[in-house]
C-alpha cells in the first residue's frame, strides 16, 4: 500500500494500481523499449504480488497510520515479493526476470532477505540462459525505465497534485545520465522537462481515504494529464 498522510487521515493507493499506472508512463515512452510488450507487462505488473495484502490494510499500531511498502513487515512483503515474480515470469519470462532485478534490489544485503535473494539470483540465471543475445543487450537499459517509470508513478501517488512536496522527488528523477524535472502546469496537468513523451495522455488513480482510526470514509479516483 502507498500511504499519503491527509488533514483528516490517510489516502490509500493500492501497489497494483500504482504499477498500473507506471506501465501508462512506459507505453507512452518516444524511446519504446524492446521487447516492446515484455517490458510493458514487467511495467504495469511489477506490484500485482501487493494485491492480496492490499485488500485490507494492516495498521501500524505503533505509528497510528496504516503499514506502507516502505515499513510493512518484511516476511509476507518477501511473500508478496515473490508471488508477484512467479505471476509475471508465467506470463512473460522476459518480463519475470525485470521484476526479479527490481526487487532484488530493495532488499539485497538483509540478513533476513538473503534466501529471497539467492532464490531470485537462481532465478535470474535461469532466465537469462533462455535469452537471446539481443534480449540480453537491452536488459539493463529496460530495466532502468522499470525504475523510472515505478518512480513516476510513486510521484503521482505520494505528491497532492500540484505540488511537489515529497522529498525523493524535489530535485527530479535520473535517467541515464539525463535529469527530468516534474513540472506542474496546473493541479490536473503534470509535464516532464526535457519531454520524453512521444503524446500526451490521460492517467487515472483510484483511492481509498481512512480516518485515523483506520475506518474507511470514502474514496475517488484522480484523472491527471500530461503534457508534452
Amino acid at each position: 500500500m502507498i500511504v499519503r498522510e491527509t488533514s483528516g487521515g490517510f489516502l490509500l493507493v493500492e501497489q497494483h494500481e500504482h504499477g498500473l499506472l507506471s506501465g501508462e508512463f512506459a507505453r507512452r515512452w518516444r524511446e519504446g523499449p524492446r521487447p516492446y510488450e515484455a517490458v510493458v507487462y514487467a511495467i504495469a505488473n511489477h506490484d500485482v504480488g501487493w494485491r492480496e495484502l492490499d485488500r485490507r490494510p494492516l495498521w501500524n499500531q505503533k505509528a497510528g497510520r496504516p503499514y506502507s511498502f516502505v515499513d510493512y513487515p518484511l516476511e509476507p512483503r518477501l511473500e508478496a515479493y515473490r508471488r508477484g515474480i512467479d505471476l509475471v515470469e508465467a506470463e512473460s519470462p522476459y518480463a519475470g526476470l525485470l521484476c526479479s532485478m527490481h526487487y532484488c534490489r530493495f532488499v539485497r544485503g538483509l540478513e533476513e532477505a538473503a534466501d529471497f535473494v539467492a532464490a531470485e539470483e537462481r532465478r535470474q540465471e535461469r532466465l537469462h540462459r533462455a535469452l537471446s543475445g539481443e534480449e540480453l543487450a537491452g536488459i539493463s537499459r529496460n530495466f532502468l525505465l522499470l525504475r523510472l517509470c515505478d518512480e513516476l508513478s510513486l510521484f503521482v501517488c505520494l505528491n497532492e497534485p500540484g505540488r511537489n512536496e515529497h522529498p525523493w522527488y524535489r530535485e527530479g528523477f535520473r535517467f541515464r545520465g539525463e535529469r527530468l524535472r516534474p513540472l506542474w502546469e496546473d493541479r490536473r496537468t503534470l509535464r516532464l522537462e526535457p519531454n520524453p513523451f512521444r503524446e500526451p495522455f490521460e492517467l487515472r488513480l483510484p483511492y481509498r481515504l481512512v480516518d485515523r482510526e483506520g475506518r474507511e470514509v470514502g474514496g475517488g479516483a484522480f484523472e491527471l494529464r500530461v503534457s508534452c
